[in-house]
């Protein structure tokens, strides 16, 4: 995987629960969040669950998106995942990196945008040899607060070989 990937909140959380936010920093060459996702990270609710690695990421970029999101987007979803399919779409992102599934739809089968999760990432970071273990991965991420769902993770083990 290369290119430009925009990430919504959750899996910067997930990746900061296993320490591996460099993860998105090997496998893409520019890794952006928007403006409100940033906030969202910065507020870290009651957790700051990812809150400092996030900080010590200087690699991510934040970018303000240049025009209002779509009413389509605001209605149908949260502003944070609103934000992230507005924002890659307005700077020709190659992909967006967004869990929930109600986004996902609407980013691939409303936008055309390919889509990216959590757990595709850790099966394409062990392919490139950066992560030793998907399982342990999820396992950490699950025992840290995250949810995945049973069907995507057995799917990623799969993918990993792992299964």
């Amino acid at each position: 995987m290369t290119g430009h990937i925009v990430s919504n909140t959750g899996p910067i959380i997930a990746l900061a629960l296993i320490d591996r936010l460099d993860i998105l920093n090997s496998l893409f060459q520019i890794v952006t969040v928007s403006d409100m996702v940033h906030k969202e990270l910065l507020a870290g609710g009651a957790s700051g669950y990812g809150l400092v690695a996030y900080q010590k990421a200087s690699w991510i970029k934040v970018q303000a998106m240049s025009t209002a999101i779509e009413p389509l987007l605001r209605t149908v979803l949260d502003l944070g995942e609103a934000s992230v399919i507005q924002l890659a779409r307005e700077i020709n992102a190659d992909c967006v990196l967004i869990d929930e599934r109600k986004a996902r739809k609407v980013a691939r089968d409303i936008y055309g945008m390919k889509v990216i999760g959590t757990a595709r990432l850790l099966v394409e970071a062990k392919r490139e040899g950066i992560l030793d273990s998907v399982q342990s991965a999820l396992l950490k991420m699950c025992d840290g607060g995250y949810r995945i769902h049973d069907d995507i993770i057995s799917y990623a083990l799969k993918e990993a070989k792992e299964r």
